[in-house]
């Protein structure tokens, strides 16, 4: 069993993902306050007080890479970007995606917001990763309005068409997830025509189940939800046809935590 090692700033975890596994996570944001483009109504690490006005460096490539090599001995399904904030406003994320892998052999994975995918550079960097998460709750600009809340100049069109750009340009394995609350439960079938323009390898259903000020859906309202997508994958190609996860399916993996539990709350883990 791995060590508590409260000397850690950059690197957390690993925590039991219900979708990556053991998954250690790699904070390029780090700061004392949420760094966000979204405003997101369920978000578990509270309002954001400031939209970013561009991206920057706000971790050195350098310190991740050191805090990875003193690393112990611990058992990984993945790396994975994501902390306090959204993982490609930071400038340097495709240089720490490259350097990461030049040092483990775990796969990495990105968690994104999504709102910058439509920048070629954007993504170019995350074409390093081997796995996107890409988040798209919303269906149309209205629903992304009302849940996600965007820094203005965002809009959903630009949204989904970086994704569509970005899984048909990249080998990089592309999830959506979609986070499901009273706002959208009901319309899951306005998903189908985005997953025709999209075609992601997999899509995670999910619903904040952590600490968060809306509470989730019941595990019955998940299973319609995925039912409703199932029957979506029914009309695909055999070869065409999209993975299906949800957090209520998920049987968590035992994990052995090198961070303290503060660490874990202040990254909306726990």
């Amino acid at each position: 069993m791995a060590k508590k090692n409260r000397g850690f700033r950059y690197i957390y975890g690993p925590v039991a993902s219900w979708r990556l596994g053991a998954s250690l996570g790699i904070d390029l944001i780090s700061q004392k306050e949420k760094v966000c483009n979204f405003d997101c109504v369920y978000c578990q690490l509270g309002k954001t007080l400031v939209f970013p006005q561009q991206q920057k460096t706000y971790v050195p490539t350098e310190a991740i890479i050191a805090e990875l090599k003193s690393l112990p001995e611990v058992q990984l399904n993945y790396i994975t970007f994501s902390g306090r904030g959204e993982p490609t406003l930071a400038e340097n994320l495709g240089q720490a995606i490259k350097a990461v892998k030049e040092v483990r052999s775990e796969p990495v994975a990105v968690l994104t917001n999504s709102s910058l995918m439509s920048y070629p550079e954007v993504r170019e960097n995350l074409s390093g990763a081997d796995l996107v998460v890409a988040k798209l709750d919303a269906y149309s600009s209205d629903s992304l309005s009302k849940i996600n809340r965007p820094q203005p100049g965002i809009e959903f069109d630009l949204v989904v068409e970086g994704i569509r750009q970005f899984r048909a340009n990249s080998n990089t394995r592309l999830a959506l997830q979609i986070m499901f609350i009273e706002e959208n439960k009901n319309q899951p079938e306005e998903f189908w025509p985005l997953l025709d323009y999209i075609q992601p390898d997999e899509v995670q259903i999910n619903t904040p189940l952590r600490h968060s000020p809306i509470p989730p859906l019941s595990p019955e309202d998940i299973f319609q939800i995925k039912k409703c997508f199932s029957a979506y994958n029914e009309h695909l190609p055999e070869e065409g046809k999209i993975n299906l996860v949800s957090v209520y399916d998920a049987k968590p993996k035992e994990v052995f935590p090198i961070s303290d539990e503060s660490t874990l709350k202040r990254r909306g883990k726990v």
